[in-house]
């Protein structure tokens, strides 16, 4: 693998040991995979922050690093963590947890690292351009930079992700790569998605059956960032997939000739599908209910805002953002209305990632399929799938 001068210093040390580890590790993984170089990033996008899912090593780990003094090269931005930074209490959280979570923060923070805490980091400030080479962790933000921006990013490990953070550069392979971007299977819609629960099962029911595919989807006349968005984490969840493309909307598909879709293997999806897709992974029952995985925008806190203006929820409403977004939903009263109505509006964590095994917490409803992939498994919760308006409208009075 080549590396040019700057490379080298980096593995041969004389930048510092945590920068020659970091450099080994990614010239280690672009060994593995066939890469015959580097190349510059303009961004990273770092995983592996909550406690709950580091532990004790990670968290060393981590501190070691930033005892050294390393010091990230590019605007870098950090995943959820396993709570509010500053409502943990309200979680019913232990406050040893939440010691050991700070310093994890604290340990990215000292090197750098903006402490986003978001799973939507390009609605936060991190924004690559079209084309531009950055290095992403995170399923649903790796599918967005790929597919509705245009950047060009592996599915990065947090380790990996963070490597790239402190030496600038990711290895030249995969997608980052033009003829890997290409089509590899064509997703013809016989029906017109009507909401995020709609979108969501949609990527969840192709990523199912292509796990590993570059999906083109046709028959998908409009839709909007949120529902993109949604779209790409259901894609990235029940399936390896890090890149989709929408006829005649997200930014790459206009590079395709009919040949090149013409070529792929065919899938159908009709509204049939999505039902059964639902009612196979759904459970009839909840006593808790979960908004935002990906994290919710502004635009969907004012919807929610909007439907409870007035309203009381009988049940537990947790509702998770990034502390950007929540800021400015604060100043223009989303927060205090849905708070009002008996909600808890959290940020910087997400329910994917925080110790919900620990909260009592065993039946919710949800509208993401991303959370009804991972929650069974990781906390042992029952999921079942609704859109959002149907679930305030049952726990409204």
């Amino acid at each position: 693998m080549y590396l040019n001068r700057e490379e080298e210093r980096m593995l041969d040390g004389e930048f510092g040991e945590g920068v020659a580890k970091c450099m080994k590790l990614l010239v280690t993984l672009g060994e593995l995979f066939e890469a015959k170089e580097m190349v510059k990033i303009g961004s990273s996008h770092v995983s592996g922050v909550s406690y709950k899912n580091i532990g004790d090593p990670g968290l060393e780990l981590i501190e070691s690093f930033a005892e050294e003094n390393v010091k990230v090269k590019v605007k870098t931005t950090l995943n959820p963590m396993g709570m509010d930074r500053e409502r943990w209490k309200e979680m019913g959280l232990e406050r040893s947890f939440a010691e050991k979570q700070l310093r994890i923060v604290k340990a990215y923070e000292k090197m750098g690292v903006i402490s986003t805490c978001t799973c939507t980091p390009y609605l936060v400030g991190n924004n690559p351009k079209f084309g531009e080479h950055v290095a992403w962790a995170e399923t649903s933000a790796t599918v967005y930079a790929n597919s509705v921006l245009g950047a060009k990013t592996n599915r990065e490990s947090g380790l990996s992700a963070f490597a790239s953070a402190v030496t600038g550069r990711t290895p030249y392979y995969g997608y980052h790569l033009e003829e890997n971007r290409k089509p590899t299977v064509h997703v013809k819609l016989k029906f017109k998605p009507k909401d995020s629960l709609e979108f969501s099962v949609l990527g969840y029911l192709v990523g199912k059956n292509f796990p590993n595919s570059v999906p083109f989807i046709s028959g998908l006349h409009e839709a909007s960032l949120d529902e993109l968005k949604t779209l790409g984490a259901g894609l990235a969840s029940a399936g390896a997939i890090t890149l989709y493309h929408v006829e005649k909307l997200t930014p790459e598909s206009r590079f395709f000739r009919d040949e090149d879709v013409k070529n792929c293997e065919k899938f159908s999806v009709g509204q049939e599908d999505i039902r059964k897709t639902i009612s196979e992974i759904s459970e009839e029952e909840f006593d808790c209910v979960f908004l935002g995985c990906p994290h919710c925008s502004l635009e969907q806190l004012e919807n929610v805002a909007d439907f409870l203006r007035g309203k009381k929820v009988n049940c537990r409403l947790w509702v998770f953002t990034s502390k950007q977004v929540f800021e400015k939903a604060k100043k223009l009263g989303y927060i205090d209305i849905i708070e009002s109505a008996g909600g808890l509006v959290l940020s910087d964590t997400c329910m994917i990632v925080s110790p919900f095994e620990k909260l009592n917490i065993t039946k919710v409803v949800t509208d993401s399929c991303k959370a009804a992939y991972y929650l069974p498994s990781t906390v042992g919760v029952k999921v079942k799938l609704e859109n959002p308006r149907k679930i305030l409208e049952e726990i409204t009075v």
